[in-house]
Order: structure tokens, then C-alpha cells, then sequence
């Protein structure tokens, strides 16, 4: 078998590497512009490499009975790495993803493809204005990991767009978040004041170092009108190798603060993240 080497192509929104992972057969690794991506394993769909994307599975593994498939909008496409892991635990599911880079969904179909029975279609469309255009009560869950390089666009930080996204989640649906901040928390506290002023139910999964303000990184935004399993959360979070812990009630009101929702006209990116937080060597 030839050894698989590293790919480097320029796609619409910068340069995107693929690289394989010396440790793990067909695994790889993919950067835009030295940021981090995503990750996947063609062999074992289920493996989930980084941090925050195990949060966001074990999120998606507590919303229904093991097994049962879902509709699921995945806002932000990367290599597909939720996508193929839904459509293998979850078989069945309906995937639906919206990635604004069309020269990146050429990339990953071209290099890691998915299976034919995956169930996924991919959109190269804007986040925002195709959930405009999507149905009302057409989606179980709603995943967005969007990164316009290292940094959430402003115009999928604001009240608006949680709106939209409330519009198109179905009863019992769940929206799921990917966010990146750092001490004082500006951004983070002002997206939870966000989505609390649009469900009714608000839960955050992050590392208590990252929360104790020692460093900048990722946290997992959970909003839904319906309670959620937190308690089967808190243990999956618990078991990892780094792991999280889940805050809400009383802990997420005193962490938010005094932080406003954001109104459309007031929306900025997600803060650049300091110097080394994500890169890769």
C-alpha cells in the first residue's frame, strides 16, 4: 500500500492542507490557513479526535434513544467529521450540510469521501441565508461549527439568527454551538445571553481551565425549549481524557452576567484567538 501523503490545495476561503495521521491508517487532519478543521478517520467514523467534537457527540448521542435516526442541519461542513459520525451511530438520519467554501467540499469529496448510504448532502451556501430559506419545524437538531478562519461570522452571533435557527428546529429540537473565547468571556457571555433570550433551556460544556480564564478555547452551546439529559452529559463529559464540565441554572446566570443579547446591527466575529491557541506546527 502506498504511503498517503499530504495534500495542499488553495480553496475559496484560504489554503486548505489534509494530512495524514502517522498513527492511525486512513485518518487525517485538515487545516485551513494552519487552523485546525476538522479530523476523521475513514475506518472508524465514530473516533473523535478533538475535544470539543467529542462534547458535541456526546450531546448528540444523549438528545434520543441510541440508534434512532434524526434530521440534522450542520451548518459548517470541514471534512465531515459529525456528519459521518451520525450516520453511523445513528443510521437512517437525514444530514443536510451548508458550507459556504465550495472549492473545500470539492477537496473532502474528492479525498475523503463519504459512503454512498451516508445520507448527507452537502449545500455550498451561506449558514445565514440558508436557514433562511429552510422550512419551519424541518430539523431535529441543528449543528454549527462556521469559522470564517479562526473566527465565528458576525452575522451567526446575533439575535436574528438565533431566531431563525428557533424557527426551523422542530418541537424538542436542539441547537448545538462550537464557540471559541478567553477571560473576560465577552463573546461567549453575550452568545448564551443570545440564545437564553430565544429557548428556554440553556446548557454549556467547556474545560474548567478554559472557564477559570487559564486559557483561550473551546466551549459547546446547548439550547433547546425542553430539558435536556444533563446528567448523562455531565458523565459522558467526565469520562475523557480532558474532560468538561456541563454548567447551567444558577452556575450559567451568575457566568453570563450582565452580558445583553446581540442585536443584529450590533454583531461583531467571534475574537481572534491569541497566538498558538489552535495552530499547528
Amino acid at each position: 500500500m502506498s504511503e498517503a501523503l499530504p495534500v495542499s490545495r488553495a480553496v475559496d476561503h484560504g489554503t486548505a492542507k489534509l494530512m495524514p495521521d502517522v498513527d492511525r491508517e486512513r485518518a487525517w487532519l485538515l487545516t485551513v490557513d494552519g487552523a485546525p478543521q476538522s479530523y476523521v478517520d475513514l475506518d472508524e467514523p465514530t473516533y473523535l479526535e478533538f475535544e470539543y467534537a467529542r462534547r458535541l457527540g456526546h450531546v448528540l448521542d444523549t438528545l434520543a434513544p441510541a440508534g434512532r435516526a434524526l434530521d440534522v442541519l450542520h451548518l459548517g461542513g470541514g471534512a465531515f467529521t459529525l456528519p459521518r459520525y451520525l450516520a453511523a451511530t445513528r443510521p437512517g438520519s437525514r444530514q443536510d450540510v451548508v458550507e459556504a467554501d465550495r472549492a473545500l467540499l470539492d477537496l473532502v469529496a474528492e479525498h475523503l469521501p463519504l459512503p454512498r448510504d451516508a445520507g448527507v448532502t452537502a449545500h455550498p451556501a451561506d449558514a445565514r441565508a440558508w436557514l433562511a430559506d429552510a422550512p419551519a419545524d424541518s430539523a431535529d437538531v441543528i449543528v454549527a461549527d462556521v469559522f470564517g478562519g479562526s473566527r465565528v461570522p458576525a452575522h451567526l452571533t446575533c439575535l436574528g439568527y438565533a431566531r431563525e435557527a428557533e424557527r426551523v428546529l422542530r418541537k424538542g429540537g436542539v441547537y448545538l454551538a462550537n464557540l471559541a473565547d478567553g477571560a473576560p468571556f465577552g463573546f461567549l457571555r453575550s452568545q448564551l445571553a443570545t440564545f437564553g433570550a430565544v429557548f428556554e433551556e440553556l446548557v454549556m460544556i467547556a474545560e474548567p481551565g478554559v472557564l477559570r480564564g487559564r486559557r483561550f478555547g473551546n466551549a459547546v452551546l446547548v439550547a433547546a425549549h425542553e430539558p435536556l439529559d444533563t446528567a448523562a452529559l455531565a458523565r459522558l463529559t467526565a469520562a475523557d481524557a480532558f474532560p468538561a464540565r456541563v454548567e447551567q441554572g444558577a452556575a450559567l446566570r451568575q457566568f453570563v452576567g450582565d452580558a445583553r443579547p446581540v442585536r443584529d446591527e450590533d454583531a461583531v466575529p467571534s475574537p481572534e484567538p491569541p497566538d498558538g491557541a489552535f495552530g499547528i506546527g
